[in-house]
Protein backbone atom coordinates (compact mmCIF):
# COMPACT_ATOMS: atom_id res chain seq x y z
CA UNK A 1 0.00 0.00 0.00
CA UNK A 2 1.21 3.48 -0.92
CA UNK A 3 0.10 6.72 0.69
CA UNK A 4 0.71 10.13 -0.85
CA UNK A 5 0.27 13.41 1.01
CA UNK A 6 0.49 16.79 -0.71
CA UNK A 7 1.36 20.06 0.97
CA UNK A 8 2.45 23.57 0.06
CA UNK A 9 -0.66 24.95 -1.57
CA UNK A 10 -2.07 28.33 -0.76
CA UNK A 11 -3.02 31.75 -2.06
CA UNK A 12 -0.53 33.68 -4.16
CA UNK A 13 -0.69 36.69 -6.46
CA UNK A 14 -0.12 36.36 -10.18
CA UNK A 15 3.58 36.23 -10.92
CA UNK A 16 4.40 34.65 -7.60
CA UNK A 17 5.76 31.24 -6.71
CA UNK A 18 4.84 28.18 -4.69
CA UNK A 19 6.53 24.86 -4.05
CA UNK A 20 4.34 21.81 -3.65
CA UNK A 21 5.56 18.69 -1.89
CA UNK A 22 4.33 15.12 -2.13
CA UNK A 23 5.51 12.75 0.59
CA UNK A 24 5.23 9.03 -0.13
CA UNK A 25 5.04 6.22 2.39
CA UNK A 26 4.52 2.49 2.15
CA UNK A 27 5.54 0.26 -0.71
CA UNK A 28 6.87 1.89 -3.85
CA UNK A 29 8.73 0.56 -6.86
CA UNK A 30 11.87 1.92 -8.42
CA UNK A 31 10.22 1.94 -11.83
CA UNK A 32 7.32 4.14 -10.72
CA UNK A 33 6.65 7.51 -12.22
CA UNK A 34 5.62 10.30 -9.90
CA UNK A 35 3.22 12.75 -11.45
CA UNK A 36 1.40 15.97 -10.71
CA UNK A 37 -2.12 16.58 -11.97
CA UNK A 38 -4.55 19.41 -11.37
CA UNK A 39 -8.31 19.73 -11.48
CA UNK A 40 -10.89 22.50 -11.48
CA UNK A 41 -14.62 21.97 -10.93
CA UNK A 42 -16.34 20.28 -13.86
CA UNK A 43 -13.12 19.28 -15.61
CA UNK A 44 -11.02 16.13 -15.81
CA UNK A 45 -7.75 15.96 -14.01
CA UNK A 46 -5.09 17.54 -16.20
CA UNK A 47 -1.52 16.33 -16.49
CA UNK A 48 1.05 18.83 -15.23
CA UNK A 49 4.43 17.11 -14.81
CA UNK A 50 6.05 13.76 -14.06
CA UNK A 51 9.43 12.27 -13.11
CA UNK A 52 10.90 8.85 -12.44
CA UNK A 53 10.70 8.04 -8.73
CA UNK A 54 14.19 6.51 -8.70
CA UNK A 55 16.86 4.92 -10.87
CA UNK A 56 19.03 6.23 -13.69
CA UNK A 57 16.14 7.44 -15.83
CA UNK A 58 15.98 11.15 -15.06
CA UNK A 59 13.52 12.08 -17.79
CA UNK A 60 10.96 14.70 -16.91
CA UNK A 61 7.68 15.47 -18.63
CA UNK A 62 5.69 18.69 -18.68
CA UNK A 63 2.43 19.92 -20.04
CA UNK A 64 2.88 22.62 -22.65
CA UNK A 65 0.99 25.06 -20.45
CA UNK A 66 3.63 24.91 -17.69
CA UNK A 67 6.89 24.43 -19.60
CA UNK A 68 9.44 27.03 -18.57
CA UNK A 69 7.52 27.90 -15.41
CA UNK A 70 7.20 24.68 -13.39
CA UNK A 71 9.98 22.29 -12.38
CA UNK A 72 9.49 18.80 -10.99
CA UNK A 73 12.21 17.24 -8.84
CA UNK A 74 12.68 14.46 -6.32
CA UNK A 75 14.49 13.78 -3.06
CA UNK A 76 14.68 10.03 -2.66
CA UNK A 77 16.18 10.24 0.83
CA UNK A 78 12.98 11.97 1.95
CA UNK A 79 10.64 9.95 -0.29
CA UNK A 80 9.38 13.25 -1.61
CA UNK A 81 8.68 14.78 -5.00
CA UNK A 82 8.40 18.54 -5.47
CA UNK A 83 6.74 20.85 -7.93
CA UNK A 84 8.30 24.30 -8.04
CA UNK A 85 5.81 26.68 -9.62
CA UNK A 86 7.03 30.08 -10.79
CA UNK A 87 5.36 32.90 -12.71
CA UNK A 88 1.97 31.68 -11.59
CA UNK A 89 -1.11 32.71 -13.52
CA UNK A 90 -4.77 32.78 -12.48
CA UNK A 91 -5.31 29.92 -14.92
CA UNK A 92 -3.11 27.76 -12.68
CA UNK A 93 -5.75 27.86 -9.95
CA UNK A 94 -6.77 24.28 -9.19
CA UNK A 95 -6.52 21.45 -6.74
CA UNK A 96 -3.15 19.82 -7.34
CA UNK A 97 -2.77 16.08 -6.87
CA UNK A 98 0.31 13.92 -6.78
CA UNK A 99 0.15 10.39 -8.14
CA UNK A 100 2.29 7.29 -8.54
CA UNK A 101 2.18 4.55 -11.13
CA UNK A 102 4.33 2.19 -13.23
CA UNK A 103 3.15 3.30 -16.67
CA UNK A 104 3.38 6.25 -19.04
CA UNK A 105 3.28 9.78 -17.67
CA UNK A 106 0.51 11.67 -19.43
CA UNK A 107 -2.75 9.90 -18.56
CA UNK A 108 -4.43 9.84 -15.17
CA UNK A 109 -5.68 6.29 -15.74
CA UNK A 110 -2.11 5.00 -15.71
CA UNK A 111 -1.53 6.00 -12.09
CA UNK A 112 -2.43 3.64 -9.25
CA UNK A 113 -2.13 5.88 -6.19
CA UNK A 114 -3.33 9.39 -5.51
CA UNK A 115 -3.04 11.96 -2.78
CA UNK A 116 -5.98 13.99 -1.51
CA UNK A 117 -4.88 17.20 -3.18
CA UNK A 118 -3.78 20.66 -2.15
CA UNK A 119 -5.50 23.87 -3.23
CA UNK A 120 -3.56 26.45 -5.23
CA UNK A 121 -5.27 29.78 -5.79
CA UNK A 122 -3.66 32.48 -7.92
CA UNK A 123 -5.24 35.90 -7.64
CA UNK A 124 -5.15 38.58 -10.31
Amino acid sequence: QVQLVESGGGLVQAGGSLRLSCAASGRTFSSYLMGWFRQTPGKEREFVAAIRWSGPNTSTYYADSVKGRFTISRDNAKNTVYLQMNSLKPEDTAVYYCAAGPRGPYYSGRYDYWGQGTQVTVSS
